[in-house]
């Protein structure tokens, strides 16, 4: 028997949906919110609708923004001539925050799996093409996961871009910075040692 009422329990199993919230945490947002102020339920409430309402996608990168061009493209200090493909715009959001490129990016909203029914014509591979034709570009940089869809996705994207221009790189994958080799998977070994640089 469910100790709540009903529209608890209903808030707890949405929030549950939620991507890395189990019952438990979605039991403790519930109750948090429960006992918060009506203003700040009320601002959550009205920014969760506002969220749909006024994001959209950036159209040059696909990346998330209330603007025609998110604040990346539109950002005459960033690199032009180097492109960064992600799966998604948290994939983007890490980069970003690592610091490490000041290029601009192809966000392709996906990867291939066939499995599935997405293929090429499902993600922005087409508008990426479209993309090296109208714009100066000097390398493309894949950073797809190193998950089957993501590996898949990148030697898609290696065949088709091959001939285009420029210069396709692929990210490097290897230990994490205080990993241990005695615990790291063998495909992350294998690439670590295929990545090797001189030291």
């Amino acid at each position: 028997m469910n100790p709540y009422p009903p529209i608890l329990s209903n808030l707890i199993r949405k929030l549950s949906r939620l991507p890395g919230l189990g019952e438990k945490s979605a039991t403790r947002i519930a109750m948090h919110l429960l006992k918060a102020p009506e203003s700040e339920t009320r601002a959550l409430a009205e920014n969760i609708l506002q969220l749909r309402s006024t994001i959209k996608t950036c159209s040059v990168c696909f990346n998330f923004t209330e603007e025609p061009l998110c604040s990346i493209c539109s950002d005459p200090a960033r690199n032009i001539g180097e492109v960064c493909v992600v799966e998604g715009t948290a994939d983007l959001l890490a980069i970003e925050q690592s610091g490490a490129f000041k290029g601009r990016y192809h966000v392709l909203q996906g990867v291939l799996a066939p499995l599935d029914g997405i293929g090429p014509e499902q993600i922005r591979i087409r508008e990426l093409l479209a993309r090296l034709e109208s714009e100066k570009i000097n390398e493309i940089i894949i950073a797809t996961n190193p998950s089957s869809e993501g590996e898949a996705t990148a030697h898609y994207l290696l065949q088709i871009l091959r001939d285009r221009g420029a210069r396709v790189t692929r990210i490097a994958y290897g230990i994490p910075m205080g990993g241990d080799l005695k615990y790291t998977d063998r495909i992350t070994l294998e690439r670590a040692m295929k990545g090797r640089q001189a030291f």
